[in-house]
């Protein structure tokens, strides 16, 4: 049985979390909160709460064994853009767009 977490408009650019997302991509629970525990990239704090609130979610539902879950498909989509400007020579603006994730997790028993 699955169980999912999502994490909607993460202030993280989505390729930045998608680096972190493939080191944990088909592994173990255990084992993928481990490998993120020790890499140093912003998103992969986001990443780890989001697995844990994953397999807090299989607790709650009951039939699942925990110990036996592996992250079966974990995905970032962009979310919204803040769009800023800022002032640049000869009195033009620029633009600046500050993105946001969307990360999704779905665990499942192995």
């Amino acid at each position: 049985m699955e169980s999912s977490a999502m994490a909607r408009a993460v202030r993280i650019a989505p390729r930045k979390v998608r680096l972190v997302v493939d080191l944990v991509r088909g592994k173990k629970v255990e084992q993928a909160l481990r490998t993120l525990q020790f890499t140093q990239k912003r998103g992969a704090k986001v990443v780890s709460d989001l697995i844990r609130s994953a397999v807090a979610n299989a607790d709650q539902k009951g039939k699942i064994d925990v110990d036996t879950l592996f992250v079966k498909r974990i995905f970032v989509d962009g979310g919204v853009t803040l769009k800023r400007f800022r002032p640049m020579p000869m009195g033009r603006a620029g633009k600046i767009r500050k993105r946001t994730s969307h990360i999704t997790v779905v665990l499942d028993e192995a």
